[in-house]
């Protein structure tokens, strides 16, 4: 019998305590709902705008990037156009 009282006794807080939670459930559970559905939306609209505006930078730098590698293909260009220049005037005989 000692082993039964032991096991009870130290059960005994523990189910106290499930019980106040199964009590207070019913007032906490909504007073947390009306809380958390604002906070939730507020959060989710800033994750948009934060989306937003990382799309916008990553488009921007995207089109910088597009005209940098534009203008090295032109200089590249313009710089091998001025080679074969300068070859064809070098392979031609004086007049």
């Amino acid at each position: 019998m000692a082993l039964f009282d032991n096991g009870l006794k130290s059960s005994l807080p523990s189910i106290l305590v499930v019980l106040g939670v199964a009590m207070a459930a019913p007032i906490v559970l909504p007073a947390v709902a009306a809380v958390s559905r604002p906070l939730a939306k507020t959060l989710i609209k800033g994750y948009l705008a934060l989306a937003d505006t990382v799309k916008e930078y990553a488009a921007e730098a995207g089109e910088q990037i597009s005209d940098l590698l534009a203008e090295c293909k032109a200089e590249r260009a313009a710089a091998a156009a001025r080679g074969a220049a300068v070859a064809e005037a070098q392979e031609q005989p004086p007049a």
